[in-house]
């Protein structure tokens, strides 16, 4: 299922796009106050915590209608 698998990629980079997002905003001294960076930063955690849990409750959709299936590792 090559359309699954793109979205689960897309989905995970997302979210390192939004960590990322997080991480410059709460480390630039760009001439921005405290209370925008605050701001934006709060808002590029928010969006990955959602795209977090979206992901997972993916995974585990796929997984109760068979489209993934769960194996062993080094087994």
């Amino acid at each position: 299922m090559p359309g699954f698998r793109l979205l689960v990629v897309g989905l995970l980079l997302a979210i390192v796009f939004n960590l990322g997002t997080a991480l410059f905003h709460l480390s630039s001294e760009r001439g921005a106050d405290d209370a925008e960076k605050s701001r934006k930063l709060l808002r590029a955690l928010t969006w990955r915590i959602a795209l977090s849990i979206s992901l997972f409750l993916l995974i585990l959709f796929a997984w109760t209608q068979g489209w993934i299936q769960p194996h062993r590792v080094g087994g």
